[in-house]
């Protein structure tokens, strides 16, 4: 008889959404959140209940429709989500016609980094890019919570992504587009990376921390 086998150890690993929502946290729901990460990891299970709705926003710029795939997608969705879509869909219109003409927008194809914090691996991954008729271009990345973004979780999630746009895309500004209210952040002219840096490298060193207490 073979003596059994232990289970292979669940490595740390971020995505930006749950760093981003770990960062917001403080004092011991820190650490239950990142509990929660780490069992969801090695369990593999995990449903995305908004990727009809970003299917359709993405093909309201692909075919410069301005908001008829999203008007339409409400009807489409499993009952139990289309509550979650009406809420999402004003906002996310709002944004779309806050772009200019259709016609002067286009999607842009965006690719998922994978950023290290310290010895912390972060996968950063925008939903899409937008580019515009004078050539300049935005990658995106959707808030879809009730609440509003903070500034830390804005300052973190438009940071990382800016720090490898030259991988997601190239010379693109990052944006963070809070859905439910139509607003898109941009990083604050008066910011400084270096201090960010710092912050979330003392985050992600937290976070590993909790992690391998969690075995």
């Amino acid at each position: 008889m073979t003596a059994p086998t232990s289970a292979a150890p669940v490595t740390p690993y971020a995505t930006l959404l749950g760093f981003t929502r770990y960062v917001d946290r403080t004092g011991p729901t820190k650490a239950t959140f990142v509990g929660g990460l780490r069992r969801q990891r090695a369990s593999r299970h995990g449903f995305n209940p908004h990727g009809q709705f970003v299917k359709a926003l993405k093909a309201d710029v692909a075919f410069h429709t301005g908001g008829t795939h999203l008007a339409q997608v409400v009807d489409l969705v499993k009952p139990r989500w289309r509550p979650l879509y009406e809420a999402l869909t004003p906002g996310a219109t709002r944004w779309l016609h806050s772009l200019g003409e259709p016609a002067g927008v286009d999607l842009a194809q965006t690719r998922d980094a994978l950023a290290m914090l310290g010895d912390l691996p972060v996968k950063i991954n925008p939903q899409f890019g937008v580019r515009f008729a004078d050539g300049r271009a935005e990658a995106v990345r959707l808030h879809f919570d009730e609440a509003p973004p903070s500034e830390e979780a804005t300052l973190a999630t438009l940071h990382l992504m800016a720090r490898h746009m030259d991988a997601v895309l190239p010379h693109a500004e990052p944006v963070l587009v809070d859905v439910r209210r139509g607003e898109a952040h941009r990083m604050p002219t008066d910011v400084k990376p270096e201090q960010i840096e710092q912050w979330l490298a003392g985050e992600a060193a937290a976070f590993r921390a909790i992690w391998s207490t969690a075995a």
